[in-house]
């Protein structure tokens, strides 16, 4: 029983892994006023690109780099499209998950059913040893250690720092972000391209460490829980990791439960996070709703200066 438990936990922290990391970047570029529904297609660009890059060097940093740089490429064309041609930001977004869908599936399928070299799990000296903690949360990969980190640092970011008090303003009162002098529209830029660069390596983690072999389209709609993870965690990255490891480990309590004998269909248990995201998307729709929630009050409007002068 212990190592059933042991193993449950364990998985919720893997499987949550890549959705960690794609709802702190998503919380950074709403927090500037940028809505990018494009996760899905930003994390599906990561894995290949991530995968391939491993298959070909054998190199796992160059290929996580690489995933890194192709969600912040994509995420700039998005920045592009819905900052500076003022495109609607649902409709770039939503253009960036059939981009992603496309490509991938074009170039991946000579991949499919190929393994590349993966993260193997680094246990911590002495951490790595404490009963039961030790072994779920102190015996991950490198990725997993790099997830607990960026949730403090980004926290710090936002509430402690000049630059995150900056970009909360832009995302609140672009007006009077700028009348004191700060760049809002690069300000959007920046962080819409950061928060491609967390979706990136978040595929990347899925291709290179919780399934080392190309499957297509084996983001499998993680981009879309993410998205209802960041109003979940009211855009905040301390809430997030709570939210990304709960849908982890919802995610893999059906191999647990098929241990246990438990008489749930597994086709239901798999179900129930797809099932959250549409009820979190359906309720957040309502303007009155997500300012009652915190959402930045200028998610998703575009700026110009010249209209406000």
């Amino acid at each position: 029983m212990n190592d059933i438990v042991i193993s449950t936990f364990a998985g919720a922290i893997r499987a949550g892994t890549p959705l960690l990391f794609a709802t702190l970047g998503e919380i950074l570029a709403e927090r500037s006023g940028v809505l990018n529904l494009g996760l899905e297609g930003m994390m599906l660009m990561g894995a290949f690109t991530g995968f391939s890059i491993s298959y070909i060097t054998g190199n796992l940093w160059l290929a996580v780099l690489a995933a890194i740089l192709v969600g912040g490429l994509m995420a700039s064309l998005h920045a592009f499209m819905s900052i500076t041609l003022r495109i609607n930001q649902v409709v770039s977004g939503l253009a960036l998950v059939f981009l992603g869908q496309g490509l991938s599936g074009f170039w991946g399928n000579a991949y499919v059913g190929m393994q590349a070299n993966s993260f193997q799990n680094l246990k911590i000296p002495l951490l790595g040893d404490i009963p039961y903690i030790g072994p779920i949360v102190f015996n991950r990969d490198i990725l997993v250690y790099i997830g607990y980190i960026s949730v403090p640092v980004i926290w710090w970011f936002l509430y402690k720092t000049t630059a995150g008090m900056n970009l909360r303003a832009v995302g609140e009162a672009p007006d009077a972000a700028d009348a004191r002098g700060i760049n809002v529209i690069l300000t959007r830029y920046l962080y819409t391209i950061i928060g491609g660069f967390f979706s990136g390596l978040a595929g990347a983690y899925i291709s290179l460490a919780y399934t080392p072999m190309w499957v297509q389209n084996m983001t499998a709609g993680r981009g879309w829980i993410a998205v209802a993870l960041v109003i979940f965690a009211i855009w905040d990255p301390v809430i997030a990791l709570i939210g990304a490891y709960a849908f982890g480990g919802i995610s893999v309590l059906q191999f647990s439960f098929q241990i246990l004998q438990v008489p749930i269909p597994v086709n239901i248990m798999n179900m129930f996070p797809y099932i959250f995201t549409v009820f979190v998307m359906l309720f957040a729709s309502s303007n009155r709703i997500k300012k009652l929630f915190g959402a930045p009050s200028a998610l998703g409007v575009p700026y110009s200066r010249e209209e406000k002068t």
